[in-house]
This record gives structure tokens, sequence and C-alpha cells, in this order.
């Protein structure tokens, strides 16, 4: 299947400022985070045999920033972080404040993961998650069966 964008411009090579500006829903709130200054992370998910690895792209942030939990094979990561900076010059005062916060959940498949086992390290604007299979998730090796 290809998806083909669709535009509706008399130019359609010249992108228009106008377009997204009338056609976009004022009321749709996934385009409100990014009105801001602040969007979602961005998310790897990883499969192998023994476990799922995610990595969420969090540049700026702190470890103790972060808060997982893991509830009914749904795992919750959230993020809060406010930050302020205060500047004097002759007879001015300047004062900046900066609040940013994500909360992203994914639903994991069904008694699968081993939540006991759950792993979390933050290193170089990533934050990495491993999520380990039961054993009954694992793919078991083929077995040869003799014929008697």
């Amino acid at each position: 299947m290809t998806l083909i964008k669709r535009s509706n411009s008399l130019f359609p090579s010249v992108p228009s400022f106008f377009d997204d500006f009338f056609t976009r829903d004022v009321f749709d709130w996934s385009n409100a985070n990014n009105a801001y200054g602040s969007s979602l992370p961005a998310v790897n998910i990883k499969e192998d045999d023994n476990s799922f690895e995610i990595e969420v792209a969090a540049p700026g942030l702190d470890k103790d920033d972060f808060k997982l939990s893991l509830e009914n094979d749904v795992l919750t990561i959230s993020s809060e972080k406010e930050s302020s900076s205060e500047t004097d010059e002759n007879e001015y005062k300047r004062r900046e404040f900066r609040y940013s916060s994500f909360k992203r959940s994914f639903s994991l498949p069904e008694n699968k993961v081993n939540g006991d086992k759950v792993k979390a390290k933050y290193s170089d604007g990533v934050l990495h998650i491993t999520l380990p299979k039961k054993e009954e998730a694992k793919p078991k090796p083929v077995r040869t069966i003799k014929i008697g």
C-alpha cells in the first residue's frame, strides 16, 4: 500500500503557510503539544527473543526527571521539569520560567513481560528501558521427534 498526500493547491510544488493554517483543526490537542515549544519525545521499540527494548530520546533531562510505572500490562513513561533563570542588568530585572512535561503509555502484550525485572537507565540523552519476557513467552527451540 502506498500513502499519497493530497493537495488542493493550484501550485502543488509551492508550500503554503495558509494551507496548514486554515486546514488545521483548532481543537486538535495532538497538535497543541508542538505549538508551545514542547513535543513528545521520539521512541524506538525493539523486540528480540528475550526482551522488549524501548529507547526514549529526551535530551536535557536528568534521570530524576522521569517516572516509570507498569500496571496491568501498560507501561507509562512521564517526565516533568521546571527551570527558571533570572538576570539583572542596570535597573531591569528579567525572570524566565520554563515548564516541560510529557506522558506516554504503551500497551504491552498480555502476560509476556516479567514486571519484576524491568530495568531502566538514562545516558547521553536517551532513556533505555529493558522489559524482559517471561520464560513461557520466549520462543522454544525446534524439537525433533523420533518416529518409532
